[in-house]
C-alpha cells in the first residue's frame, strides 16, 4: 500500500507537499507573501497552484538545517513513512525532538528526501583539440590593451579606458591587472567602486581572471560596509575598496590608511571614473598613487561628469592627464560598429507603465531626489503591490508571446523575485528565481538549465547577484522591474543580454522596463557615446 501512495522507498519533495493538506502546505509560506499570493490567484490560492509555488518557494534543504525547520518537517511527514525514516536516520523520530542532531543524522534526513548534490563527470579529453583562451578577448580589446600599457608604464602613468556598455570594459581592465601584478612581485594591485554590486563583480572577476592569467598565490582583500582585511599585513595582492568605506576610515579613524598602502601599490583602478574628482574620491585616489611608480587607471563608459559644464569635464580629463584610451574601429559610431559586426546586439527598447502602487508624498520625493539610488523601503512596498507584480508578469509574458526563449528578469527585493517566480512556475513557465539566499547548489543548477541549450522557454529571475558579470550569450530578453535613478545600473542590467552573435549571443535583445509613474523615470539611456571628445587629448 505505501508503494502504491508514495512509490517506492524515501520521499520526494513533490510527494511531500503532495500529501499534505492546503492549511498544512500554507504553515510553510511568509504570512507577507501568502497576502501577494492570494490576491494574484483571484482569492485563497488552492489546490496543485498551492502546491507549485509552495515546490518554489520553500527550500525543504535548509529547513532541515534548521531545529525549527525540522520539527515542522517530522510533524507532516505521513505515519507510514516514519518508520522508513527512523531507519535511515538510526534514531526514534518525534517531532518535538528536533534538536541535537548531528550533521550524519541531518544528511541521512536530506537523502531520504532526495536531496543529494550533483554530481558531475568530467568529459573525456580528445587526443587532439583546438586550445582557446578560457579568458580571451576580441582584436579590439587586445588593441585597447596594447596602448594602454605604454600610458600606464610611463610619464604620469595615467589613463582613461572608455568602452560602451557591454563591450567588456571590466574583462579587458583585468587583462592588465593580471599583467601588473605578474610583472611586480610583490605589489598591491587596488580597485576602487562605489555600490556592493560592482564591488563583488571586481572580486568575481579578479578571481576568474586571475586563476587563467596569474602566476602565484595572491591575497584578495575586500573593504566594504563590514568588511575590512588587514591593512598592515597585506603586502601582494587584490585589494577591492568601496570609496564610501575608504572615505568614511579616513574621516573617522584611520586618516593615513591609503598613504601607509601606497607605498606597497603599483596600479589603482578606479571603476566609473568620471566619479574620481569628487573631492573625497579624488583624496583617496592621489593617496594611494603617491608613490611615482603607482600608475592610475580608469574605467568608464561616460567619460565626463557632466553633460553642460565643460570645466567639470576639462577637470576630470586632466586629472587622468588627457589620456584616454579608447575602441579603435573603423566608423565615426563605436555603437553601431559593434552591431553592425556582431559584437552587440541591437537592442530594442519599450516601456511598460504599472498602475501607481505606491503613495509617495512630498517628503518621499524630497528623500529620492536627494540620493543616487530609490530609498528600499519605497521600493519594497512598491515592488510588493498587486498592481506592480501584475505588471511585471504582464510584461514577462509578453516578453515570451514574442518567441524569447532565454528572458532574465531584475526583481526589485528577494520577495519580489520570489513570489515572481513562483507564479510563473503556477502559470506552467519554466522559471527559476537566484537571489543572495538562495543556496550556491541551486543556483549553480538554475544558471546551468538557463544557458542550456533546451529549447524550452526560461525566465531567471534575478535579485543582486547577476547584474554585472553574468555571462549569458543565448538570453535576448531583459525585463527590469527594478526601479532605480543610476544610469550606470540600469546600464549594467541591460548589457545582460547585449551580447551579439561574435560574442555567442543574438541579432537583437529586448529591453522591457517596467515603470511606475509615482517615481523618477531612468532617464535617457542612449547618452552620447562621444560626448566629452573635446577634452581629452
Amino acid at each position: 500500500m505505501v508503494g502504491s501512495i508514495f512509490g517506492g522507498p524515501g520521499l520526494s519533495v513533490s510527494q511531500f507537499f503532495g500529501a499534505l493538506s492546503d492549511r498544512d502546505i500554507r504553515r510553510f509560506l511568509d504570512p507577507g507573501v501568502l497576502v501577494v499570493l492570494d490576491t494574484i490567484f483571484g482569492g485563497r490560492i488552492s489546490g496543485d497552484d498551492l502546491r507549485r509555488v509552495a515546490r518554489m518557494l520553500v527550500d525543504i534543504d535548509m529547513l532541515l538545517g534548521d531545529a525549527q525547520g525540522r520539527r515542522l518537517i517530522l510533524s507532516l511527514v505521513p505515519d507510514e513513512k516514519l518508520v522508513e525514516l527512523e531507519g535511515r536516520v538510526g534514531r526514534s523520530i518525534c517531532s518535538a525532538d528536533a534538536d541535537n542532531w548531528t550533521e550524519v543524522e541531518v544528511g541521512r534526513m536530506r537523502d531520504f528526501f532526495g536531496l543529494i548534490e550533483d554530481r558531475l563527470v568530467p568529459p573525456a579529453v580528445p587526443s587532439m583539440d583546438t586550445i582557446s583562451p578560457e579568458y580571451g578577448l576580441f582584436e579590439h580589446q587586445r588593441n585597447v590593451v596594447r596602448r594602454l600599457k605604454p600610458l600606464l608604464a610611463q610619464d604620469e602613468r595615467r589613463a582613461v579606458l572608455h568602452l560602451p556598455t557591454g563591450v567588456g570594459k571590466t574583462r579587458t581592465a583585468m587583462h592588465v591587472v593580471a599583467d601588473w601584478l605578474c610583472t611586480y612581485e610583490p605589489s598591491v594591485v587596488v580597485w576602487l567602486a562605489s555600490g556592493q554590486e560592482l564591488l563583488e563583480q571586481a572580486v568575481l572577476a579578479f578571481k576568474e581572471a586571475w586563476s587563467r592569467l596569474g602566476t602565484r598565490p595572491l591575497q584578495i582583500g575586500t573593504m566594504w560596509g563590514d568588511q575590512m582585511p588587514d591593512l598592515n599585513s597585506f603586502s601582494d595582492g587584490f585589494l577591492v575598496v568601496g570609496l564610501a568605506k575608504g572615505w568614511s576610515i579616513i574621516s573617522r579613524s584611520e586618516p593615513d590608511w591609503a598613504l601607509r598602502l601606497s607605498s606597497r601599490v603599483r596600479l589603482v583602478v578606479f571603476d566609473e571614473a568620471h566619479q574620481s574628482i569628487a573631492k573625497t574620491y579624488k583624496q583617496i585616489a592621489e593617496e594611494l598613487t603617491l608613490d611615482f611608480r603607482c600608475a592610475l587607471l580608469g574605467l568608464t563608459a561616460t567619460p565626463g561628469r557632466t553633460w553642460a559644464d565643460i570645466d567639470e569635464d576639462g577637470r576630470l580629463a586632466e586629472f587622468f592627464s588627457g589620456n584616454k584610451v579608447s575602441l579603435d574601429v573603423p566608423s565615426n559610431s563605436p555603437i553601431e560598429y559593434l552591431i553592425d559586426n556582431g559584437f552587440l546586439a541591437r537592442p530594442i527598447f519599450w516601456t511598460l507603465l504599472s498602475k501607481p502602487g505606491v503613495n509617495i508624498g512630498d517628503e518621499e520625493l524630497e528623500r529620492i531626489s536627494g540620493v543616487l539610488e530609490i530609498p528600499e523601503d519605497i521600493v519594497a512596498s512598491l515592488s510588493m503591490s498587486e498592481q506592480y507584480v501584475t505588471a511585471v508578469l504582464k510584461g514577462i509574458m509578453e516578453v515570451l508571446s514574442k518567441g524569447h526563449r532565454r528572458v532574465i528578469v531584475f526583481a526589485a527585493t528577494v520577495d519580489h523575485a520570489q513570489v515572481l517566480t513562483a507564479i510563473l512556475t503556477a502559470r506552467d513557465v519554466r522559471s527559476y528565481a537566484v537571489t543572495g539566499a538562495t543556496p550556491i547548489r541551486m543556483r549553480q543548477q538554475a544558471i546551468r538549465t538557463f544557458k542550456s541549450d533546451n529549447e524550452e522557454p526560461i525566465v531567471l529571475v534575478n535579485f543582486g547577484v547577476l547584474t554585472t558579470g553574468f555571462d549569458a550569450p543565448k538570453a535576448s530578453a531583459v525585463v527590469i522591474a527594478r526601479p532605480t535613478q543610476s544610469l550606470v545600473l540600469y546600464s549594467q542590467m541591460v548589457g545582460r543580454a547585449i551580447r551579439g552573435p561574435k560574442a555567442g549571443g543574438t541579432e537583437t535583445c529586448e529591453i522591457l522596463t517596467v515603470v511606475d509613474p509615482n517615481l523618477p523615470g531612468f532617464g535617457d539611456v542612449t547618452e552620447a557615446f562621444l560626448n566629452w571628445e573635446d577634452v581629452w587629448q
